[in-house]
């Protein structure tokens, strides 16, 4: 005797054996692309990543943290002006399925303007508001030894506070294996060689890995929302 719920449910639940839960929200799982990019190698980067997510069936968002430099620095820098990408606020992570930082490396860690954009999730971790969520880090270092594991390795520990769950991808590409060229990239995650001056971009495999990996954490995204 069934007693409510709509005839599809009643349906659905003679053919599965199971009761199907008819306030189930069926949406597309959506997932935060958040990086910092100086001189384009991670924007680069990220494309890609969003790439891969969109592809995979994820509604991807692609959102720069802010700047903490000073224009005259940065000009001095000879940075590029920023593409016209929306200035994410801390608040919002909250709204996602899932989030994938993009971070330059600085001395082996994350940038400033990526710590600092941590640094104000402060009631994001009184709340609990991110536990539970899969995040994900690719990178950018000016050399193969300046931090293409530890730059992941050191923001795990701001992952782990808010209790989130890391996704690194392994070997699941091999791509990370290839030895036939030069090029970034770890089990944490994708990564590109900029060079010392910067002025090496984002190789094909490279960009290939980081199309991967959105694609890999869109799997993982989608399963945790099932």
């Amino acid at each position: 005797l069934v007693c409510c719920g709509s005839a599809d449910s009643v349906v659905k639940s003679q053919e599965t054996g199971a009761p199907s839960d008819p306030t189930k929200d069926d949406k597309m799982p959506k997932v935060l692309v958040l990086y910092y990019s100086m001189y384009g190698h991670i924007k680069a980067m990220a494309d890609k990543v969003v790439e891969g997510l969109t592809e995979a069936g994820i509604e991807a968002v692609l959102k720069m943290v802010p700047e903490t430099l000073p224009a005259e620095v940065l000009e001095k820098m000879h940075a590029p002006a920023k593409p016209d990408v929306p200035i994410a606020d801390p608040h919002e992570l909250a709204e996602y399925d899932g989030i994938l930082f993009g971070i330059p490396t600085r001395f082996g860690m994350a940038c400033a303007q990526m710590k600092s954009f941590l640094d104000a999730t402060g009631s994001l971790w009184m709340q609990g508001k991110l536990v539970g969520k899969p995040a994900g880090i690719f990178f950018s270092t000016g050399t193969q030894g300046g931090g293409q594991e530890t730059t992941a390795l050191t923001f795990i520990t701001q992952l782990t506070h808010h209790g989130m769950l890391f996704v690194p991808i392994g070997y699941s590409s091999p791509l990370i294996m290839n030895l036939d060229e030069i090029h970034g990239g770890s089990p944490y995650g994708a990564g590109t060689l900029a060079g010392a001056d910067g002025s090496r971009m984002p190789s094909e495999l490279e960009l290939n890995v980081a199309k991967h990996q959105g694609s890999y954490f869109a799997g993982v995204v989608k399963k945790l929302s099932a």
